[in-house]
């Protein structure tokens, strides 16, 4: 079995969000930047470590409790993202990593926890999905720690997230921005009609 107190949070919020044209992880969604959602939703888990692996952002992960670790060069897949956070995790002593993206503003900390009760030790992969594609947040253990670090590209850990168990849940909370066409429909399901409402 793994539990969160062994377990490092790894927050992917270094990507060159190339599809969006600006930085959409300071869009205002709610009453808060959209990176600040799964933050929030998170925080009350007891992690042994809050680790956001970041490039170029005003947002400060600092404050809300964030090892902040920087990835110089995002141009290089998000798999060079996930090294920079699996070190980190290691470093703190963490027996597993809980790797969740910053622009999925809808996660709950309920799925997260079904998620830890379908682990099974070091060798866990556990991986959402929406009963048709597993994909982020995943859960992996220590011993996979060395083919997390061993991985390069844009495909991060996809071959293992495949080969893992997956813990099915809403569409809807697996909502991923990669667009400002995606965001407007976000804002659009809560009655926000234009940005920054």
């Amino acid at each position: 079995m793994l539990a969160p107190r062994q377990t490092a949070l790894v927050l992917l919020a270094a990507g060159r969000s190339r599809r969006f044209d600006g930085d959409k992880l300071v869009e205002p969604f709610l009453d808060k930047p959209l990176a600040f959602h799964v933050v929030t939703a998170l925080e009350k888990i007891p992690f042994l470590a809050r680790i956001a692996v970041v490039s170029c952002t005003d947002l400060d992960f600092a404050a809300l409790g964030y090892r902040v670790a920087l990835n110089p060069d995002p141009s290089l897949g998000q798999a060079r993202s996930l090294c920079h956070g699996v070190l980190a995790a290691r470093e703190a002593g963490a027996d597993a990593v809980l790797v969740a993206l910053a622009d999925m503003p809808r996660v709950t900390a309920a799925h997260i926890y079904r998620m830890f009760d379908a682990a099974t030790g070091p060798d866990t992969v556990v991986a959402s999905s929406d009963g048709v594609q597993p994909r982020p947040p995943a859960l992996f253990g220590g011993n996979l720690f060395d083919n997390l670090l061993d991985l390069d590209g844009d495909q991060g850990a996809r071959e293992l997230i495949m080969r893992g168990r997956h813990v099915v849940t809403s569409p809807a909370e697996l909502v991923d921005i990669d667009t400002r066409a995606d965001l407007a429909e976000l804002r659009a399901l809560y009655g926000l009609e234009t940005d920054g409402k």
